[in-house]
């Protein structure tokens, strides 16, 4: 049985793109290098090579999790596969308003946005983030979200968004907000023509 720090230690590399130094795990994890020896030492015996198909690896004076080169073949193949894009802001906006409102057509969404989103909403549909949930009286097409989105938005159900209420900001930390914006925008731009 791996100890608890063992544990907290393995996700943090985990967590980590690259290696770590003993000093920043003991650091993180709120103990002394010593401590931090013996649960790397734990993960050794659990990570011995040929054992998983993970091995904890020494380099560049720290410790990584890195892949048993039995997989070398296999991981290439499945990173050389297409990534999916970031959704732009336009998509993301888009989505949101799907999220919050649905189902909701797209001359609606228009109208919140306040620019057009034929393209937004195709370029969600296509990806499946969302999906037709029939017509609007007037004939218009209403979107969904569909599992996918829930899936990697780890929610339940469309309810366990987080409130919009949560987002919303008061008129005063509305003011603070533009304020301070315009104070931040002010300096850059007395900083460009300082240059």
């Amino acid at each position: 049985m791996t100890s608890e720090l063992a544990r907290i230690v393995e996700a943090l590399l985990f967590l980590s793109p690259d290696a770590v130094s003993v000093s920043d795990l003991a650091e993180a994890s709120g103990c002394d290098p010593d401590e931090i020896a013996a649960a790397l030492a734990e993960l050794d015996r659990a990570y011995a090579p040929g054992a998983r198909g993970l091995q904890l690896k020494r380099v560049a004076g720290g410790i990584a999790l890195a892949t048993d080169p039995v997989a070398e073949e296999a991981a290439r193949r499945l990173l050389a596969k297409p990534r999916t894009p970031p959704l732009t802001p336009a998509q993301a906006e888009t989505l949101a308003i799907v999220a919050y409102l649905q189902p909701v057509s797209r001359p609606e969404i228009t109208r919140i946005r306040g620019v057009a989103a034929e393209s937004a909403t195709a370029t969600l549909e296509e990806r499946g983030f969302i999906e037709q949930a029939g017509r609007s009286q007037f004939g218009a097409v209403m979107y969904r979200t569909t599992d996918l989105f829930l899936k990697l938005f780890g929610l339940h159900s469309p309810q366990a968004l987080p409130s919009v209420a949560e987002w919303d900001p008061s008129p005063e930390e509305e003011a603070d907000l533009r304020d301070r914006l315009l104070r931040a925008g002010e300096q850059r731009a007395g900083d460009a023509s300082a240059a």
